[in-house]
């Protein structure tokens, strides 16, 4: 097959071990982002197997619909960025990995990162020794604070499991199913999403984002943390209220943030409002960019295309375009 992989930042996948399993395709890899559909759509003319890194790149109808030799998008996890409808009525066919029971530990050691480079001015500490001055401030421990996981999924647990480890009190907000788990694995919850962002002097976000947890953390939410409180997303951008975070912090409330994810990626204007605030750490969204994250990712996503080649896909999304 004419495999195409796109954004391929930093040309890893061929270094990988699971690469072999592409052995005897033809696969060509594009290493910068791209999303105007002309360029695409010359890039992808002869594919007929799209490999996707998360959601790096928007696969829309106006794309779908100059791609006529394209069989199979191959990738892992949610796909908001894929137009399943078009996919559909094209006869293209979605392979997607859910992972159940895998969380990204990648991402969820990367939110402990950014919780303790937040409270302790790590990033800021050492650009103020760069510059040759010595402790710009005072940091804050973590024990005995409250950790507050929004949304009990994969990846919250394992980092309400550092929280415990931290010596940190974990509440937790989600949803009724979510909550009664956490209670089982025996964590306190919230009373209500109001006394959640009260009370917690750090708040994870772990939701994934769907129609209903877009923006679901509003400008009120906000303004209801505390002055000293930090907020950490590395989930999506957009479950946070548009405008808000920036406001918010400006208001001093929360008083920090660490962020791994933004409304618009890749974010390569220095000017973005986030870069320029001193109370904020920020990541290029690299939670599941390691290579150990990779060999899992991309093991199953071209193990969707071994199947689809035998003639027995896998992970489909969207049984209705399979062949008749």
């Amino acid at each position: 097959m004419k495999i195409s992989i796109l954004d391929d930042y930093h040309d890893t996948l061929r270094t990988l071990q699971c690469f072999e399993k592409l052995r005897g395709h033809d696969v060509e890899i594009w290493n910068d982002h791209v999303q105007d559909v002309d360029a695409l759509a010359a890039r992808l003319k002869d594919t007929s197997a799209l490999v996707l890194i998360r959601e790096r790149t928007q696969i829309r109808a106006a794309l779908l619909d100059r791609l006529p030799k394209l069989k199979l998008i191959s990738q892992r996890s949610v796909y908001p960025h894929i137009d399943i409808d078009a996919c559909t009525r094209l006869g293209v066919i979605v392979s997607s990995s859910q992972h159940a029971g895998t969380p990204s530990y990648a991402t969820a050691e990367l939110t402990w990162g950014l919780i303790l480079a937040a409270m302790r001015q790590i990033p800021q500490q050492m650009a103020a020794l760069k510059a040759g001055k010595w402790q710009i401030g005072v940091g804050n421990t973590l024990r005995e604070k409250i950790l507050g996981i929004y949304g009990y999924g994969r990846i919250g647990r394992e980092v309400a499991g550092y929280g415990r480890a931290f010596g940190m009190k974990v509440l937790v907000w989600a949803s009724e199913e979510s909550r009664a788990r956490a209670q089982a694995d025996g964590y306190s919850t919230a009373g209500g999403k109001e006394a959640f962002f009260e009370e917690c002097d750090v708040i994870s976000l772990h939701l994934r984002l769907a129609a209903r947890t877009r923006g679901v953390v509003t400008a009120s939410d906000l303004a209801r943390m505390q002055p000293t409180a930090l907020i950490v997303n590395t989930s999506r951008a957009a479950l946070i209220e548009p405008g808000a975070l920036e406001c918010a912090l400006r208001a001093g409330r929360p008083g920090m943030a660490a962020v791994d994810v933004y409304e618009e990626e890749p974010v390569l204007d220095a000017s973005h409002p986030l870069l320029g605030m001193d109370n904020v750490v920020c990541t290029p969204h690299i939670g599941y960019v390691t290579r150990d994250e990779y060999e899992i990712q991309f093991s199953d996503i071209f193990d969707q295309i071994t199947a689809y080649c035998s003639g027995n896909p896998v992970n489909v999304v969207n049984p209705e375009a399979l062949p008749r």
